[in-house]
């Protein structure tokens, strides 16, 4: 109702439409977003301190072949790969990426959105949810990412589930 009263409004000239633009950090082939203020406080999980976890990682070059494999076995994975038709995938690894290397403190810095509003209306269900963690755990463990390492990342990512699940 309200998208519809926002389109009426902006066919009148009331409202404004919001600009579409690709981010300054955006990737070559990413699509435009409508603007959103990047923060801290968007990467949904409290950063581990020392850099323990990033050396368990393999830093920013393990973190993306870790991305990089787990969102392509989720495209390929028949259970979910429909939640990522007509999606930016360019933009999904590199904000992927940023999140996980935010989160175990190997040196980046997110520019994503909030965790609600990323994934608002992909209708994620909780089996959804449970089998991209579990492609997760497939691309650290090819990673060589240790298991007791895999479990804190998984528990610091947990408490965003309430935020990432609609039904």
């Amino acid at each position: 109702m309200i998208a519809l009263l926002l389109t009426l409004a902006q066919a009148a000239g009331a409202v404004s439409s919001p600009t579409l633009s690709p981010p300054p950090y955006a990737m070559p082939g990413e699509e435009a977003v409508a603007p959103y203020v990047p923060g801290p406080a968007n990467l949904g999980a409290r950063p581990f301190a020392g850099d323990a976890m990033a050396r368990a990682f393999h830093g920013r070059a393990g973190i993306e072949r870790i991305v990089t494999r787990m969102v392509a076995d989720a495209r390929a994975d028949p259970a979910i790969a429909e939640i990522f038709v007509n999606q930016d995938m360019v933009r999904l690894r590199r904000t992927l990426t940023e999140q996980i290397c935010a989160i175990v403190n190997a040196g980046c810095t997110y520019s994503g959105r909030d965790m609600a509003s990323a994934h608002k209306d992909l209708g994620i269900r909780r089996a959804d949810m449970n089998r991209l963690v579990e492609l997760l755990q497939r691309a650290m463990t090819a990673e060589g990412v240790g298991f007791a390492a895999q479990n804190r990342l998984l528990a610091r990512l947990a408490p965003m589930h309430d935020a990432v699940v609609e039904r």
